[in-house]
């Protein structure tokens, strides 16, 4: 949860306690800016114990009250929980919007209206999954937050990085074999012109290219530090950018009061980023324990994601990404558990890549987190601690009228009630349509089955 005060609500005009004897609810005139759900079993984001036989108000997008006693409302809805279990919003810390949801295919075949397309159209299952929040960590979904936000269409809360940058040969250089050497006068391609990816090389360069992607509305910036595995030109050992392009792209960054993501799986990469001030690792497969507690030590998040190599393994057109992705991903069974041991900040992702069959199991892959934590422990770093992580992003997160990740008085009304329990059960999240019997975001309801 962040360590932002919530500010306090005048109840009164909306929420009394009722004596004992009183009815549960009374509900006068209707009034669509209160809804009151009785009888639910509540996971507050945050402690382990469920708050049982609750009452939770909503007041327009807010929670105005949490309560085990009765409360009577001055008019309003009520839903009646019968029992299931209520849980904040889930986040996803390693989205990408325009990427989940296109074939590879797209990225040769198509061009950015039909990628902006299929990303509008994947952001509302996204939220019908009961992502009530991403934070995108790579891509052009700029106008699809705008028409989130606007109300024009159905998706989660983004919080954007904005096209991702890589040097020349890196992680982001999905340019074709011909492509260099480049054109001086026209250096960048057409996803570069249209924000989709960004390379840059050089202080100056990168200096640049983080105020324009900032310029753009980027909430924090994401660079690729090291080898990727869906990318052609760069095996995983490889260190991408200096320390010297690194620490300008975090120096532009706190300019702005936000901070620097990066791409890495491995030490040497992992340790200049440190270095320079990355505040947030994604990945981190193939890290030491030396440099997990140096990461501790810093105080900087390893974003992880519980990529395997089993029945949902991403599928790759070129044999040197397939060997990568089997080299990665045999590292998260020891990398986790250590990070684990070691207590270094953890956030859940799940990167969901060029495939909309695997992003529809973006919940499977929250329940597969239960391979190295427990059901609460999971469902806590995908509410309440992944929206710590956001918070990093200072006066650029644009979500800060509330609290997010948490069931809490003053805290934004993103809401899920389960039918079940997934403090006991986390596979409940894998399969939405079936257990997901309300979906809430911003106090507006988008599914609901109980009535």
């Amino acid at each position: 949860m962040s360590n932002r005060t919530l500010r306090p609500f005048a109840l009164a005009a909306w929420v009394v306690a009722a004596s004992v004897t009183a009815p549960a609810v009374q509900a006068q005139d209707a009034d669509p800016k209160v809804i009151l759900f009785t009888n639910v079993n509540v996971f507050d984001g945050i402690n382990e114990a469920l708050i049982e036989n609750a009452n939770v108000v909503v007041t327009d997008n807010l929670i105005t009250a949490v309560s085990t006693e009765p409360l009577m409302v001055a008019g309003g809805r009520v839903i009646d929980g019968g029992g299931r279990t209520m849980i904040p919003g889930l986040i996803d810390v390693h989205w990408h919007s325009t990427y989940c949801c296109v074939s590879q295919n797209v990225l040769f075949t198509g061009d950015m209206s039909e990628v902006a397309i299929r990303g509008a159209l994947g952001a509302e299952s996204t939220l019908l999954r009961g992502f009530t929040t991403v934070r995108d960590m790579g891509g052009n979904p700029f106008s699809i937050k705008k028409m989130i936000d606007g109300g024009d269409i159905l998706g989660p809360r983004i919080l954007p990085s904005g096209p991702p940058m890589s040097q020349t040969s890196g992680h982001f250089d999905y340019r074709a074999l011909q492509a260099v050497p480049s054109n001086p006068a026209d250096p960048l391609d057409y996803w570069n012109r249209n924000g989709l990816l960004m390379l840059a090389d050089g202080v100056p360069e990168v200096t640049k290219r983080t105020r324009e992607i900032l310029r753009m509305g980027a909430t924090q910036i994401k660079i690729a530090g090291g080898g990727g595995v869906s990318s052609v030109f760069d095996p995983l050992d490889v260190q991408e950018y200096t320390f010297e392009e690194m620490k300008a792209v975090v120096d532009v960054a706190e300019t702005w009061n936000t901070y620097v993501a990066a791409h890495i799986f491995t030490d040497k990469a992992t340790r200049t980023a440190l270095e320079a001030g990355v505040k947030s690792i994604e990945h981190g497969n193939l890290l030491s324990r030396e440099t997990i507690e140096l990461m501790a030590e810093k105080g900087a998040w390893l974003s992880v994601q519980p990529l395997i190599d089993d029945e949902d393994a991403f599928t790759f057109n070129n044999p040197a990404s397939a060997a990568k992705w089997i080299e990665a991903t045999d590292g998260t069974d020891r990398v986790i558990p250590l990070a684990k041991e070691i207590g270094v900040k953890m956030a859940f992702g799940t990167d969901m890549l060029f495939d909309p069959a695997t992003a529809a199991k973006q919940g499977k892959f929250l329940a597969k987190m239960t391979r190295w934590f427990t059901p609460y422990e999971a469902l806590k770093m995908a509410t309440s601690d992944n929206a710590e992580l956001l918070m990093l992003a200072g006066p650029r997160h644009p979500y800060q009228e509330g609290a997010l990740g948490v069931i809490a008085e003053g805290a934004y009304a993103d809401l899920i009630l389960v039918d079940g329990n997934p403090l006991e059960d986390l596979g409940l999240v894998a399969d939405p349509n079936a257990n997901f019997d309300v979906i809430m975001k911003n106090g507006v309801i988008y599914k609901n089955s109980l009535d």
